[in-house]
């Protein structure tokens, strides 16, 4: 989700040859790789939980790592809730041999920082494609991973289980020898692991399931990725054959990135496979199709619209902040206020959405990765965030049938 490493972008790069360039895909850079130290994680009081009943309708953050690796995480956090958002989403690597214990203590400090500026922290828990937790051993190891996070960290009440999983980036392998979906098969494996030793721990903990990408080609012979609305459909088919008489999640992640930042988040796909944030009524009927009539809420599961970003040009007087080159047509900053302005108020219309994140509230400096925050590298605010907050300000103090 964020910086890469040389050999990380190397991958990245090759993974995304067959679809036009990262950017489109929207890929997301990693945080640099857990340690290997096994080591006991202590327990930590909670320091405030925002109870339910003060959540607006709609609760709007961002994707943002940056209080992670900063000198002040707090410094940090006070951006994001100067620039108007109310909860941001930390992500958590896991790989083989990864320790709960060594990843905690930058995770730590970012959700303290957070509690104390009053934005509610959410953490992703995922994988790169070549640590993929798709047998028993490794299934176990990831899960006992997140546990061990989110039994450290008794803030965090949203935790996001895995990240595009139908993308061959994040997840392999995506089809069976005979063409059919292997990847929705694995995880809902993990999905249900993951569910019942967090709930186990935590009942009153949110388990999200999903992170799916909003478009995939459901094609074996070309880049092997599935389409949202394929691997939703196969998802519940791989959950009904399993048996089980349990939920899977609590809520469903789906990233509503438009094809081009040029597109706007009103744009419905109603001959085509990809979701949007204008696709709802699709999406709750392909959840209703998967997943009624079993243990599993399908009609009214409700949806968290997990990232979201509209990239922005660079004004000369910045461009200094910024290294590589850009990669894709970025847009003006008016037309990302525009278009966030559009997709906060979509959101806010749409009865099962509870959460909406933007990717990133400060640009990453590379502009191979994404210029979609609200703020310059440097922290600055761009011209389109005066307006972004007006919609973020509305939407938190929009309550439940408000």
């Amino acid at each position: 989700m964020r910086a890469l490493s040389a050999g990380l972008l190397l991958l990245v790069v090759l993974a995304l040859a067959g679809c036009g360039g990262a950017k489109n895909a929207q890929p997301k850079a990693q945080h640099k790789a857990p340690g290997k130290a096994q080591h006991t994680v202590p327990h930590k009081v909670p320091h405030k939980v925002q109870h339910k009943a003060q959540e607006p309708k709609l609760l709007v953050g961002a994707v943002e790592d940056a209080a992670k690796y900063a000198r002040d995480p707090v410094a940090q956090m006070k951006l994001a809730r100067e620039s108007g958002f109310r909860a941001i989403v930390l992500s958590a690597v896991w790989e083989h041999g990864a320790s709960a214990a060594a990843d905690l203590p930058r995770l730590r400090r970012a959700v303290d920082a957070a509690t104390k500026e009053d934005i509610r922290p959410v953490l992703a828990v995922y994988e790169l494609s070549g640590d993929t937790p798709a047998d028993g051993p490794t299934r176990a190891a990831f899960v006992a991973y997140a546990a061990a996070l989110a039994k450290a960290l008794p803030d965090v009440r949203d935790v996001i289980v895995g990240n595009e999983p139908n993308l061959n980036l994040f997840w392999q392998p995506q089809f069976d020898a005979a063409g059919g979906d292997q990847a929705a098969v694995d995880y809902e494996q993990l999905l249900a692991a993951a569910y019942d030793r967090l709930k186990e721990q935590d009942p009153g903990l949110d388990v999200i399931g999903g992170g799916l990408a909003s478009h995939g080609g459901d094609k074996p012979s070309s880049r092997p990725t599935h389409s949202p609305t394929q691997f939703i459909h196969d998802l519940g088919a791989a959950y009904r054959a399993s048996g089980r008489t349990k939920p899977l999640m609590d809520a469903i992640s789906v990233h509503v990135y438009g094809e081009a930042n040029r597109i706007p988040p009103t744009l419905r796909h109603p001959l085509s496979t990809t979701l949007g944030i204008a696709d709802y009524p699709k999406l709750v009927r392909l959840l209703t199709e998967a997943f009624g009539g079993t243990a599993q809420p399908g009609a009214t599961l409700p949806i968290v619209y997990g990232e979201y970003g509209v990239e922005t040009k660079i004004p000369p007087a910045k461009e200094p902040l910024y290294t590589g080159r850009e990669v894709v047509a970025p847009v003006d900053e008016q037309t990302q206020a525009l278009y966030y302005g559009e997709a906060i108020r979509a959101a806010e219309r749409q009865p099962n959405v509870r959460m909406l994140f933007l990717f990133h509230v400060v640009d990453e400096t590379r502009l191979e990765g994404l210029q979609s925050g609200t703020r310059y590298a440097d922290g600055t605010p761009k011209t389109s965030e005066p307006a972004v907050r007006a919609a973020l300000d509305r939407a938190s103090s929009t309550t439940p049938g408000g």
